[in-house]
């Protein structure tokens, strides 16, 4: 079973190649993905990584939760399901 990854922390200029080198230490990487900013497409300084299975995300969190990638230091746990929003546009409370 395919786990996903949550890495937070990340310095602004690494690359969703960097994530995928840096976990397929741990293990086979489903996929890597770093969030990016919509508008600026800047990123924001988390992504995400999926690990083919439990154990491998497992050896990816013990090896690289507090890891120092470049200057900074990693924050690494399960992600969490994605919550569901509500489609109100972007208008502010009650749609206005």
């Amino acid at each position: 079973m395919e786990t996903r990854l949550y890495v937070g922390n990340l310095s602004y200029t690494t690359s969703e190649d960097d994530l995928r080198s840096l976990f397929a230490q741990a293990g086979p990487v489903v996929s890597a993905a770093v969030i990016t900013d919509r508008d600026t497409g800047t990123s924001k300084g988390f992504g995400f990584v999926e690990m083919t299975s439990q154990v491998d995300a497992q050896k990816a969190i013990s090896l690289f939760n507090a890891y120092q990638l470049g200057d900074r230091q990693l924050k690494v746990n399960l992600a969490k399901p994605r919550e569901e929003r509500s489609n109100s546009g972007g208008k502010g409370y009650r749609g206005f």
